[in-house]
């Protein structure tokens, strides 16, 4: 009879360690949708453009007010616009005269086909939609979207309001080169920077000369109308000037700086004859002062750090203590895998002051991308919920990091990276007092695949032993996809479906305290 007991007893605990760590996933997935949906197109322009009168007060911008007078003209460019340029004629509506969106190619249908009608503009709409960029790739159909928001633009008068729509993939959507250059030429050299090895400024140093538009081009073509854009940021820390390579944002161009970036990659020599002529007569355009005349105004109302206030907020609504750890985490995703490996086992310890791992988190700051006050302050808060003892802490970040390709395998960063997190939980407290840690991409596509990321805890490699699973070769064949479709028949990946949106990814790390 005792051994019928030992052998009955376990079951129900197993079940309850499998309920409490399914709640901790569940909690984690909404975590994720809260941090999602605070970043929908449409959802950004309700909470940031708001009607008063006639009048439209773009919200937390110091009450910055704009007048309508049957003159406002919208443009657009980005994945995430059409669901912008939708809610914003609903703002404005009739004093919208018109506009010009450039969007992918074929999201119409694909909106239509997810049964996202709300982000589709009415039949009757006053603003023009043009596909275009087919792969992500600027296109002669994008340029010619490109082409007619620039004589848009340069129609308007100092009566007149045109609202700027921006959201990630904007660049591609709007390539203007300068005349003789050609389409091809300017992609070419971008292409052979790009493969260089050069940096997201060094690229748009050399875009911005030879591009109309961007770098402030387009503010330029409407002046003197007043040009107000809101901007969907899926760059780290919202630099203006490079999302969708800054058509709003003045920047001087300056020939020599051009000059030095193609020599630096070996490329002066090589530049075709329509470059060397472009190059060759470039002086500076003229500069419209955002500050001083007064003319354009930009505003990021959709960010990595709104999305993870939102988060942070439903945290508090599961009962859980939100920490905002940073929203630039870069670096490879072997590091940053490190870090929340290593804030897991300090905020686990059973030591007051683990000085070791103190210590290597602050080493690993820099490779990581996240300030050392930041760290400082999430691990007094982790030490503060330690001491405690009770509930769980939310510890909150996103940013881009990037991963080494050494296999041709299916995955993405956000589901390489919680393979990698979920090794360096091992060995940490048994479920269900485990941390667990979910990574997703807020555009719903992690890679090439259907999943936007996946979420895992310190029994990673136990379970995939147990399913016959060899995690350390899937890692080196960087085929997180095909590791987690098979794990426990899917159970751990995230897959939102079509988001409509992209502010990069966000990463969760639920810490139970109850643990010690």
């Amino acid at each position: 009879m005792a051994r019928v007991l030992s052998l009955i007893r376990p079951q129900p605990f197993l079940a309850l360690l499998g309920r409490r760590k399914m709640s901790l996933y569940c909690r984690a997935r909404e975590l994720f949708a809260a941090a999602v949906e605070a970043v929908q197109p449409d959802v950004a322009i309700r909470q940031s453009l708001q009607r008063q009168d006639d009048s439209v007060v773009v919200v937390g911008s110091g009450t910055r007010k704009f007048t309508l007078r049957n003159n406002v003209h919208v443009v657009g460019f980005g994945k995430a616009v059409l669901g912008m340029a939708t809610e914003a004629e609903r703002i404005l509506g009739d004093h919208l005269v018109g506009g010009i969106i450039s969007v992918p190619h074929g999201i119409q249908q694909t909106l239509r086909q997810h049964g996202k009608h709300h982000l589709l503009l009415k039949e009757k709409s006053r603003i023009q939609v043009m596909e275009g960029a087919q792969h992500n790739l600027p296109d002669a159909n994008a340029q010619k979207a490109a082409e007619c928001i620039a004589q848009l633009a340069r129609a308007l008068t100092e009566k007149d309001l045109l609202l700027v729509l921006i959201s990630g993939g904007g660049s591609a959507l709007l390539p203007a080169p300068v005349s003789p250059i050609t389409l091809k030429e300017k992609l070419d050299i971008t292409r052979k920077l790009a493969a260089a090895g050069a940096t997201i400024q060094e690229l748009n140093t050399v875009r911005r000369a030879l591009s109309v538009l961007k770098g402030g081009g387009l503010a330029q073509c409407a002046h003197p109308a007043q040009v107000l854009a809101l901007i969907l940021s899926d760059v780290i820390g919202d630099p203006l000037d490079l999302i969708a390579s800054g058509p709003t944002v003045r920047v001087p161009i300056c020939r020599e700086e051009v000059l030095a970036v193609l020599e630096r990659y070996n490329l002066l020599d090589s530049v075709p004859l329509s470059v060397e002529d472009v190059l060759g007569r470039l002086s500076p355009r003229k500069e419209v002062e955002v500050d001083e005349a007064g003319h354009v105004t930009n505003y990021v109302i959709g960010s990595n750090s709104v999305a993870l206030q939102r988060a942070g907020r439903q945290a508090l609504e599961l009962g859980f203590r939100p920490i905002v750890l940073s929203p630039t985490v870069c670096g490879d995703v072997r590091s940053v895998s490190r870090l929340y490996g290593l804030l897991a086992r300090f905020a686990c310890s059973r030591e007051e002051n683990p000085s070791e791992v103190t210590a290597e988190v602050l080493k690993l700051g820099p490779a990581v991308g996240v300030e050392s006050g930041d760290l400082h302050r999430v691990m007094q808060s982790l030490e503060e919920a330690r001491s405690r003892g009770k509930g769980t802490t939310c510890v909150l970040a996103g940013g881009e990091p990037t991963v080494q390709l050494t296999g041709n395998g299916r995955g993405g960063r956000n589901q390489e990276l919680a393979m990698r997190v979920g090794l360096e939980l091992r060995g940490l407290q048994p479920l269900p007092d485990s941390p667990v840690f979910l990574s997703g991409g807020t555009d719903g596509q992690d890679g090439p695949t259907e999943a936007a990321g996946a979420i895992t805890d310190a029994g990673l490699y136990e379970d995939a032993q147990k399913q016959q699973l060899d995690i350390v070769s899937f890692l080196k064949n960087n085929d997180s996809f095909t590791f987690f479709t098979h794990l426990s028949g899917g159970r751990n990946l995230v897959v939102p479906g079509l988001t409509c949106t992209n502010v990069m990814d966000v990463h969760i790390l639920l810490i139970p305290h109850s643990a010690k």
